[in-house]
């Protein structure tokens, strides 16, 4: 016998959130637990956060880490989607909700074993239609590789990939941060 699956609104979704003790991203109604990290993952996060944050003090820019949802809508879909980034910046002044982002600037991701298939497709196909978003990161935890994401004025996007003494370039927030901060205390 098949069990019926529970279709939630978003403002069902949103209160249980509130609520729970662990994180669940929400998929156009369905919603799904998020695994815990391990500690490479959660020192790249903080360190990327940490540099940001110290970067952007004074500035009109919000740093958020994995607690903080992104919302969006699904490519080619009009489905609601809530997805909790590891680390997000939001620099639009609207951007006044309470548990969410609506207008990311830069969404970065630090793979995991578990995640980097969802980061790599579903993800970058669905933040790809958030027009605020400039910059989408995926950060390797096992090796010292960083690819950078980014959308162009005229709708299209470009690839870059940035190893060992390279520097990341957040052109949407004027930063740039070293592979050595990112990857401090890892390897």
């Amino acid at each position: 016998m098949r069990s019926p699956i529970h279709i939630f609104s978003v403002a069902e979704y949103l209160e249980a959130e509130c609520k729970s003790e662990i994180r669940h991203e929400y998929l156009g109604g369905q919603v799904f637990a998020m695994a815990g990290g391990s500690k490479a993952h959660n020192i790249i996060t903080l360190n990327i956060a940490s540099h940001l944050r110290s970067l952007l003090r004074g500035n009109s820019c919000n740093v958020f880490m994995s607690d903080m949802k992104v919302k969006l809508k699904a490519a080619n879909q009009n489905k609601t989607i809530f997805y909790y980034p590891d680390v997000l910046i939001t620099c639009n002044p609207e951007d006044r909700d309470k548990y969410f982002v609506n207008y990311p600037c830069v969404i970065f991701e630090v793979l995991s074993p578990s995640t980097e298939v969802s980061d790599r497709r579903e993800k970058l196909v669905n933040y790809q239609t958030i027009g605020s978003l400039q910059e989408y990161v995926l950060v390797s935890q096992d090796k010292i590789q960083v690819e950078v994401y980014r959308q162009d004025l005229q709708g299209g996007g470009t690839m870059e990939i940035l190893r060992n003494e390279d520097t990341l370039v957040l052109n949407s927030i004027n930063i740039s941060l070293r592979m050595a901060d990112i990857y401090e205390d890892i390897f």
